[in-house]
Protein backbone atom coordinates (compact mmCIF):
# COMPACT_ATOMS: atom_id res chain seq x y z
CA UNK A 1 0.00 0.00 0.00
CA UNK A 2 2.83 2.12 0.85
CA UNK A 3 4.02 1.72 -3.05
CA UNK A 4 1.29 2.86 -4.11
CA UNK A 5 0.85 6.18 -2.60
CA UNK A 6 4.66 6.94 -3.42
CA UNK A 7 3.70 5.89 -7.03
CA UNK A 8 0.62 8.15 -7.09
CA UNK A 9 3.48 10.65 -5.19
CA UNK A 10 5.81 10.81 -7.72
CA UNK A 11 2.87 10.90 -10.90
CA UNK A 12 1.88 14.05 -9.14
CA UNK A 13 5.03 15.50 -9.22
CA UNK A 14 5.41 14.19 -12.94
CA UNK A 15 2.30 15.53 -13.73
CA UNK A 16 3.78 19.07 -14.41
CA UNK A 17 6.58 17.97 -16.33
CA UNK A 18 4.38 15.94 -19.23
CA UNK A 19 3.00 19.41 -19.91
CA UNK A 20 6.49 20.52 -21.38
CA UNK A 21 7.04 16.74 -22.98
CA UNK A 22 6.40 15.91 -26.26
CA UNK A 23 2.93 14.69 -26.72
CA UNK A 24 4.69 10.82 -27.99
CA UNK A 25 6.93 10.97 -25.13
CA UNK A 26 3.43 11.82 -23.04
CA UNK A 27 1.31 8.54 -24.30
CA UNK A 28 4.43 6.48 -24.47
CA UNK A 29 4.64 6.66 -20.79
CA UNK A 30 1.20 6.74 -20.22
CA UNK A 31 1.16 3.58 -21.86
CA UNK A 32 3.80 2.17 -19.90
CA UNK A 33 1.91 2.98 -16.72
CA UNK A 34 -1.00 1.71 -17.49
CA UNK A 35 0.42 -1.65 -18.50
CA UNK A 36 2.05 -1.61 -14.79
CA UNK A 37 -1.00 -0.93 -13.65
CA UNK A 38 -2.60 -4.04 -15.36
CA UNK A 39 -0.01 -6.26 -14.44
CA UNK A 40 -0.11 -5.45 -10.84
CA UNK A 41 -4.26 -5.68 -11.15
CA UNK A 42 -4.12 -9.57 -12.65
CA UNK A 43 -1.30 -10.60 -9.83
CA UNK A 44 -3.42 -9.56 -7.16
CA UNK A 45 -6.39 -11.18 -8.48
CA UNK A 46 -4.46 -14.28 -9.15
CA UNK A 47 -3.11 -14.47 -5.61
CA UNK A 48 -6.30 -14.03 -3.77
CA UNK A 49 -7.62 -16.67 -5.50
CA UNK A 50 -4.92 -18.62 -5.00
CA UNK A 51 -4.84 -17.85 -1.35
CA UNK A 52 -7.88 -17.50 0.10
CA UNK A 53 -7.66 -15.58 3.48
CA UNK A 54 -9.38 -17.15 6.27
CA UNK A 55 -11.74 -14.91 8.67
Amino acid sequence: MLFIVAALLLLGAVLGTVAHAPLTFSVAAGVVIAVWLGVFALRERHGRRRHPQAH
